[in-house]
């Protein structure tokens, strides 16, 4: 399988995308009012269940989330049509953002989960817009419904033309759902032992999404020094 060029779209900072959206949904629903952080349409239908039944009490405890959600997908595709430092990317801003913000929720004691939910889904939103491709293939790391639909356009696609271009999306695509699945599992099984804390395990993975765009932003700027100096070198000699 061939590298991803960027690392933002690379299969190794996806892992810990996924399993960080996996334990979040978990988290979300199990620990703080049966609540999904990133599966807003999951949001919006409950809302629309409770409206119907008159549990106007509701609106705001499914409400604010989907609000939350579409704030941090504008904020950070805002920060990326402005951002212009060549030494920090704006995907790391992202991660970075996203790392604080739910070391906050963790601190949030369980009567006040539309707040935690609300600043959840605000990460969330964040995560699902700054990384949408992996090795160029359009992704989420925060939900399942497009990886499941493209997943299977590409497996129809190769048992119809046996194309072996086709096998590298249908590796992504399940391959990025296994490891939200895997998340969630290890969410519910956090829950029962660290309560409104669990919420920090997505840091920590988290933070070994940082740490590898950190390390591929430093390396690339030693590449570029280096090919300046060797661009220096050369013109000296003539």
């Amino acid at each position: 399988m061939r590298h991803a060029q960027y690392t933002a779209e690379s299969i190794e900072l996806a892992i810990f995308l996924a399993l960080s959206g996996g334990l979040m949904d978990a988290y979300s629903y199990l620990m703080r009012d049966q609540v999904f952080a990133n599966a807003q349409t999951g949001n919006l239908l409950l809302l629309g269940v409770h409206v119907a039944s008159g549990n106007f009490s509701y609106i705001s405890h499914y409400a604010m989330p989907v609000i939350a959600f579409a704030l941090g997908i504008a904020f950070i595709h805002f920060i990326s049509l402005y951002w212009v430092s060549s030494r920090v990317s704006w995907h790391t801003i992202a991660v970075a953002i996203e790392i604080a913000l739910l070391l906050g929720v963790g601190c949030i004691p369980a009567g006040q989960s539309l707040l935690a939910n609300s600043l959840t889904s605000l990460a969330c939103g964040i995560q699902v817009q700054a990384f949408r491709r992996l090795h160029g293939f359009p992704f989420a790391t925060t939900m399942c419904i497009g990886n499941l639909r493209a997943g299977m356009q590409e497996l129809i696609s190769y048992i119809s033309t046996s194309d072996p271009n086709v096998l590298e999306g249908i590796f992504l695509h399940y391959g990025t759902i296994a490891c939200f699945v895997a998340g969630a599992i290890v969410g519910s099984k956090l829950v029962p032992l660290f309560g409104i804390h669990t919420i920090w395990g997505c840091c920590a993975l988290l933070s070994v999404g940082l740490i590898i765009l950190l390390v591929d932003t430093r390396q690339r700027i030693e590449n570029k020094r280096k090919k300046h100096e060797a661009e220096k070198r050369s013109l000296a000699h003539e």
